[in-house]
């Protein structure tokens, strides 16, 4: 073999290896490309919520400093006095009376007698 052979076929080795090492690069810059593009709706979707997160935030702070304002208000106001019910006078009262026992409940009446009407003159 001559020696331009020897040097014409390493060359020609070399550029086969450089073809399949630039087709590994290509696959690989695919990937990579790919990979960007989904980086990229990842970030555009963090950079959504966080201007959501943002305003959300801007809201809760609003509502705690009305709370906070609505609750010194009512903290330096007088007391209110009792809230009445039209038809049955003071609300708490009205819960704090016992119930009346049922007729057949009082002492000495059978178990199984008729109920008694507190209005009955014969009951007496």
């Amino acid at each position: 073999m001559s020696f331009a052979l020897m040097i014409e076929s390493l060359v020609a080795i070399l550029l086969l290896v450089t073809i399949g090492y630039c087709v590994i690069l290509n696959a690989r810059l695919k990937r990579l490309k790919a990979d960007e593009q989904a980086l990229k709706a990842t970030i555009s979707e963090l950079i959504t919520a966080t201007e959501i997160a943002g305003r959300a935030v801007a809201g809760l702070k609003a509502t705690a400093q009305d709370a906070d304002r609505t609750l010194g208000d009512r903290l330096r106001a007088p007391p209110r006095r009792r809230q009445r019910c039209p038809r049955t006078g003071p609300i708490r009262r009205r819960w704090r009376r016992p119930p009346r026992p049922l007729p057949s409940a009082r002492a000495g009446a059978p178990a199984n007698a008729p109920p008694v009407s507190p209005h009955d003159p014969s009951a007496a």
